[in-house]
C-alpha cells in the first residue's frame, strides 16, 4: 500500500467511525464504544506508518482537481512533510487516549454515542487540516472543527453555562474566520493557486504583492482558532464541556490548528517585518496576561485553560522569531503534558465529587485517594513549569533559544524587536507558569478541605491513560531535540546555556516563592469552619457530577460548604491585581461595552424604526383602500328592493342628464 493511500485512510477512518457511530448509536448501542476507539487507534497506527515512511525526508505530494472553477483551481491535495507526519501522530495519539478515557468517564451518559461520534469527527477534521496541501480543503477541516467544538462544549446543554460557552466559542472563532477567509482568497488570487507548495513558491519568487495585509488577515483567524489575544476569551469558558473534550481541544485539535497553519505558511509571514512584530506582540501579551489570570483562578480546569493560552503564546512567539522547528517541538511536547493535565483533572473531579467543577480552595485529602492522578499530574506540572529533565523544559528552551538567536544577531529572518519581545515575555511567563503550577499542586493535593464522600475507584480505562501520557511528558524532550531537526528545517533545538540558566532559574524562583507564600498563609490562616451542611452528593459518574457543578456553582465540597481558602497563595502574590486577573482583566466586559451594547442599541433602533416608522407607513398606506372597501361593503346589503330602487334612481338621473344635454344642444 502506497504512502498516499495510507495518508488518505488516516482522516477517513475516524470519519467513517463517526458516521457509523451516529447511525448505530440507537439501534446497536453495543457497537458504540468499539466504533469510537478502534478507528482512532487504527488511524494512529496508519499515521505512525506514514511518519515512518516519510522519515523527515522529501515531502509526500499528491493532488487531483476536484472540479473546474474557471479561475483558481481547488484540488484535493496532500502535502506531508516532517511537520505534518509528526503532528498527525500527536493528534491520533491524543484522540485515542481521549476516546479510551471517555468510555469510563462518560460510561453512564445517555448522550455518549453522539459525543463519541463528534470526537471522531473532530479528530478527522484536524487530520484533514494537517495533511491537506490545498488551503480550501484545509478550510473545510478548519470549519468542521468549529462546529464540532460548538456541540461538544455544549454537551451539557441543559445548563445555561454550557449553552453560553458553546455559542461564545462558535461566535468568537467565527469573528476571526471572516478576515481569515478574505485573506485566503487574496492569497490565492495573488499566487494563482490554493496549493500550499505553489503559494510558497510564489512567496519565494516575490509573487505576493501585499504580504503584510494578507498576513494580518490570516492572523485574525489564527488568533480566534488558537485563542490568542484578543480573541482568547472563549477558551476558559469552554471548560463547561466534558473534561475529555477539553483535553482534546487543548492538546491536539482546534487551538493547535492556528499554530500549525502559521508554521505551514511561515515564509509568507517572514516576507512582512510588520506582521512578524505584530505576531510577537500578540504572543507576548497572550503569554504574560494568561499566566497572571491562571494564578488567580480557583477552578483547576480554568487554570489549565489559561495555561494553554500561555503555552500557545510560546508557540506563536517561536514563529514570530521565524523558528517553526521550536514552535512545532513545543506543540508536540505541550500536547502530551496538557492532555495528561486535563485527564488527571477529570480523575480529581471524579474523586472529589465537588459541586463546583474542581475548586482547589475546597479540596483536601486527595493525594491518597487518587495516587495515579497525583503522581502523573505532578509529572505534567513539572513539564509545564519547564523543570529539567521533563519534556516541557527542552521545548520551552528551544523557543527561548530561538528568541536569543534573533537578539544576538545569529539569524536574520526576524526583526530584532520581535526577538526582544518574545525573550523578555517568555522569561516573565516562565516565572509565572512555575508559580501557578506550584499553586495548583499545593491546593489540589495538599489543601485543607474536608474529605469528601468516597465516590468509588476510578475506572481502569481512565487511570491507564494517565500513565501512558506520563511517558512522553517525562521522556519526550530528552531525545526529541536531537532527532527532530532531521524531520524539520534543521534548526538546532538543543538548549542554550544562557536561556537554560535564566529560564530554569526564574522557574525555580517562581515555584519557591509560591511555596513559601503558601506556607506563610497556611500558618496564619484561621480554622476553616463549615458554613452549613448541604445535601450529600449522590453517587454518580464524573460526567453527571460535572454537569451538576456547572448548573449549581454552589461553594460546596462533598456535603460541607466552605468559604474561600485563606491559604491561597495567589491572593497574596497578586495583591490588588488578583480581582482583575480572576476576571480575565475584564476583557469580556470591555467587549460588552465596545461591541455588544452598541450592537444591541443598534438593534433596538432598527426595531423601533421597523415598528414605529415602517409599519406605520404600511398601515397608513392600507387605510384608504380599507375605507373604500368598507364603503363598498356597506352598499352590498343583499336587499333586492334596495338594488331596484338604486337602479331606478340611476335611470332617472341618466334620463334627466340626457334631456339636459339635448336641450342645451
Amino acid at each position: 500500500m502506497t504512502t498516499t493511500t495510507l495518508a488518505v485512510l488516516v482522516p477517513l477512518l475516524p470519519f467513517l467511525g463517526a458516521l457509523a457511530g451516529l447511525l448505530l448509536g440507537r439501534t446497536a448501542p453495543g457497537f458504540v464504544r468499539p466504533l469510537a476507539v478502534l478507528p482512532t487507534l487504527a488511524s494512529l497506527a496508519l499515521a505512525a506508518a506514514v511518519a515512518w515512511r516519510q522519515g523527515g525526508g522529501q515531502a509526500v505530494d499528491a493532488a487531483t482537481e476536484l472540479t473546474p472553477t474557471g479561475s483558481v483551481p481547488i484540488e484535493l491535495a496532500l502535502h506531508i512533510d516532517g511537520f505534518a507526519a509528526l503532528t498527525a501522530v500527536l493528534v491520533t495519539a491524543v484522540a485515542g487516549c481521549v476516546q479510551i478515557y471517555s468510555t469510563g468517564y462518560l460510561r453512564d451518559d445517555p448522550r455518549y454515542p453522539s459525543y463519541a461520534a463528534l470526537v471522531s469527527l473532530f479528530t478527522s477534521a484536524m487530520l484533514l487540516v494537517v495533511y491537506s496541501g490545498d488551503l480550501m480543503v484545509l478550510l473545510v477541516g478548519w470549519e468542521v472543527m468549529g462546529i464540532c467544538s460548538y456541540f461538544l462544549v455544549g454537551h451539557y446543554w441543559e445548563t445555561p453555562e454550557a449553552r453560553a460557552a458553546s455559542l461564545k466559542a462558535f461566535l468568537v472563532t467565527k469573528l476571526g474566520d471572516v478576515p481569515f477567509l478574505i485573506g485566503l482568497f487574496a492569497l490565492a488570487t495573488e499566487a494563482g493557486s490554493f496549493r500550499i507548495t505553489r503559494i510558497l513558491g510564489a512567496v519565494a519568487n516575490g509573487g505576493i504583492e501585499h504580504p503584510t495585509l494578507i498576513a494580518l488577515l490570516l492572523l485574525a483567524g489564527v488568533a480566534g482558532k488558537s485563542a490568542q489575544f484578543p480573541l482568547h476569551t472563549w477558551l476558559p469558558d469552554a471548560m463547561a464541556g466534558p473534561t475529555p473534550v477539553s483535553a482534546l481541544i487543548h492538546a491536539a485539535t482546534m487551538v493547535a490548528a492556528g499554530v500549525y497553519f502559521i508554521a505551514r505558511l511561515l515564509p509568507l509571514f517572514e516576507a512582512s517585518q510588520a506582521a512578524m512584530v505584530v505576531l510577537a506582540v500578540m504572543a507576548a501579551v497572550t503569554m504574560a496576561g494568561s499566566a497572571l489570570a491562571a494564578l488567580a483562578q480557583d477552578d483547576v480546569k480554568r487554570v489549565l485553560a489559561y495555561s494553554t493560552i500561555g503555552q500557545l503564546g510560546y508557540m506563536t512567539g517561536a514563529l514570530a522569531v521565524a523558528d517553526r522547528d521550536a514552535a512545532v517541538f513545543h506543540l508536540l511536547s505541550h500536547g502530551a503534558f496538557k492532555a495528561l493535565l486535563f485527564l488527571a483533572a477529570g480523575v480529581v473531579i471524579h474523586a472529589a465529587g465537588t459541586n463546583s467543577l474542581a475548586a482547589m480552595s475546597r479540596m483536601g485529602h486527595l493525594r491518597d485517594r487518587v495516587p495515579d492522578a497525583y503522581w502523573t499530574m505532578t509529572v505534567a506540572l513539572l513539564a509545564l513549569a519547564a523543570i529539567p529533565p521533563f519534556s516541557g523544559f527542552f521545548s520551552k528552551e528551544a523557543v527561548l533559544g530561538a528568541a536569543e538567536h534573533v537578539v544576538t544577531g545569529h539569524t536574520g529572518h526576524a526583526p530584532a524587536a520581535a526577538g526582544w519581545i518574545v525573550l523578555l515575555a517568555g522569561l516573565v511567563t516562565a516565572l509565572l507558569t512555575a508559580a501557578y503550577a506550584t499553586r495548583l499542586w499545593l491546593l489540589a493535593f495538599r489543601g485543607h478541605g474536608v474529605e469528601a464522600p468516597d465516590h468509588g475507584r476510578q475506572p481502569l480505562t481512565m487511570t491507564t491513560v494517565l500513565w501512558v501520557l506520563a511517558v512522553p511528558s517525562l521522556a519526550l524532550g530528552g531525545f526529541a531535540f536531537r532527532v527532530l531537526p532531521d524531520w524539520f528545517d534543521g534548526h538546532d533545538l538543543a538548549p542554550t546555556l544562557t536561556t537554560s540558566v535564566l529560564g530554569t532559574g526564574v522557574a525555580l524562583v517562581g515555584g519557591i516563592i509560591t511555596y513559601g507564600t503558601w506556607r506563610h498563609t497556611t500558618a496564619h490562616a484561621a480554622a476553616r469552619v463549615p458554613l452549613g451542611a448541604v445535601a450529600a452528593h449522590p453517587e454518580g459518574d464524573a460526567g453527571r457530577v460535572e454537569a451538576e457543578a456547572i448548573a449549581t456553582h454552589e461553594p460546596a465540597y462533598g456535603d460541607i460548604a466552605y468559604a474561600p481558602d485563606p491559604s491561597d497563595p495567589g491572593r497574596l502574590l497578586l495583591g490588588p491585581l488578583h480581582r482583575h486577573a480572576a476576571a480575565g482583566f475584564h476583557l469580556d466586559a470591555v467587549y460588552t461595552t465596545l461591541f455588544v451594547r452598541p450592537v444591541r442599541a443598534g438593534a433596538s433602533l432598527v426595531r423601533f424604526l421597523d415598528r414605529e416608522v415602517v409599519e406605520t407607513y404600511v398601515r397608513g398606506a392600507g387605510t384608504l383602500p380599507r375605507w373604500l372597501g368598507a364603503a363598498v361593503r356597506r352598499a352590498q346589503t343583499g336587499n333586492l328592493q334596495t338594488y331596484v330602487s338604486a337602479l331606478l334612481a340611476g335611470t332617472v338621473v341618466l334620463a334627466v342628464a340626457a334631456v339636459l344635454v339635448a336641450t342645451g344642444a
